[in-house]
């Protein structure tokens, strides 16, 4: 079987770089990550641009270092495809303030560049991704820096475009990890070129769970809930019917009123990735000869992984358990092995994104009333249920301004509720980024 084309849209914290690293430590045969997409989000973009780059590093130390002690080299899927790295939004769609998470320190990493300058960028990085860069000087630059990837002087959305348009329909996955600003310019730029996904995998939101930056809101929504609800938004048959409301601000267009096809977007929310912790303990056992052993990439991720459990701890009390929720490498693992019938996903729920209200921004708004939708047996019955008289008859439910009853309105969003087991996650994510012994 061919591997799984991904692009991995990414605000590298803690938890996107173990998300990288999962998905760049594949076999060859499992995944092909065709793109790494930078926005801002944890850090400003700068500082998660400077992660990818350490990252990549990191990864080539590594490699040299597994060789020259008889070890296999690992990270296959790396090796045999070298991603394209674009940095994209500096900011949310319709606003100037970010909205940082600090959870992760002021480089995302908790300050592992200053602790381990030789894994850190050369201080000119930043011009291998810039036009105004020498243009001899990009190469010497990007020869220093690492030979594991592409850099591009392109925005993000409009490289993400590229890649979808140069590959079969259905075929590239867009994982999104991070504020999905990136995801939402490309899909206004062209959408039906957007709409050549195969999917995109979320990780965002709390559906009925609290929220991790607001009582309701997980931090990626939160970040720009207005991209989230315009990407959402291409799940329905009708997308204008959840755009979100015109303010001020706004600078993209709305989208054609007739689309070929809609957007299947697979939901990774707070509800399941919380419960996926990687523990302290585990992490200090597994992680105590690694380091030992002299691994760089040991090395730099005891570092940063070390210093969140040392927040945790420093939020919830020194006697805590700590446990690091595995958030966005979930969204890896999802297309590792999301043929196993140990994954379960919802029906298609109607989930919209408040993108206004003064404390409930961000938050993921799913009608669990039970209400019987008029038109739902005549659409399943339809083979083309946008253009079916019958379906646009009892689709105009009386009463029913906010389409919430309505078949060809609502956004339909596959939830992820089942994985195959919240205790092994842990151990296959240091088993594979560590070609540790099972």
């Amino acid at each position: 079987m061919a591997p799984r084309k991904i692009i991995i849209d990414t605000d590298p914290g803690v938890d996107d770089v173990m998300a990288m690293l999962l998905a760049l430590s594949a076999t060859k045969e499992e995944l092909e990550v065709l793109m790494i997409s930078i926005t801002y989000g944890n850090v400003p973009l700068e500082c998660c641009g400077r992660n990818v780059v350490g990252m990549m590093q990191v990864i080539e130390k590594e490699m040299a270092w597994r060789k020259a002690n008889g070890r296999p080299e690992g990270f296959e899927a790396l090796k045999a495809c070298k991603p394209l790295v674009a940095l994209g939004a500096e900011h949310p769609l319709e606003e100037k303030d970010l909205k940082f998470d600090h959870f992760h320190g002021l480089d995302g990493l908790h300050n592992v560049h200053a602790t381990y300058p030789d894994f850190s960028p050369p201080e000119k990085w930043l011009q291998i991704f810039r036009e105004q860069g020498a243009a001899g000087a990009g190469e010497a630059d990007l020869d220093k820096i690492s030979p594991l990837f592409t850099p591009s002087k392109e925005l993000a959305h409009k490289e993400m475009l590229r890649v979808l348009r140069e590959n079969p329909v259905d075929t590239v996955s867009i994982l999104t990890v991070g504020p999905m600003t990136n995801a939402a310019l490309a899909a206004s730029e062209d959408p039906e070129t957007f709409l050549r996904a195969k999917e995109v995998v979320v990780m965002g939101g709390a559906v009925k769970v609290q929220g991790n930056i607001t009582p309701v809101a997980e931090f990626n929504t939160y970040a720009d809930a207005v991209a989230t609800a315009r990407v959402f938004a291409l799940s329905s048959l009708t997308p204008s019917a959840t755009l979100p409301p015109a303010t001020v601000n706004r600078r993209l267009p709305a989208y054609p009123e007739k689309l070929s096809r809609p957007l299947r977007v697979v939901l990774c929310p707070l509800d399941i990735t919380e419960p996926h912790e990687l523990t302290a303990a585990y992490f200090k056992q597994t992680m105590e000869p690694i380091v030992a052993s002299g691994s760089p990439l040991g090395v730099w991720v005891h570092h940063f992984v070390g210093g969140a459990f040392a927040k945790i701890a420093a939020i919830l009390g020194p006697d805590t358990q700590a446990g690091l929720s595995l958030h966005d490498p979930m969204t890896v693992w999802y297309k590792l092995d999301g043929d196993s019938p140990a994954w379960k996903l919802t029906e298609a729920e109607d989930i919209r994104i408040e993108t206004e209200g003064q404390w409930s921004r961000g938050q993921h708004i799913v009608d669990h009333r039970g209400k019987v939708r008029p038109a739902e047996a005549a659409f399943l019955a339809s083979v083309d249920p946008r253009n079916d008289p019958e379906v646009l008859k009892l689709d105009a439910a009386e009463g029913d301004e906010l389409g919430w009853l309505s078949v060809l309105k609502r956004n339909r969003i596959y939830r992820v509720v089942g994985t195959p087991g919240e205790e092994i996650f842990k151990e296959i994510l240091l088993q594979r980024v560590f070609d540790v012994p099972k």
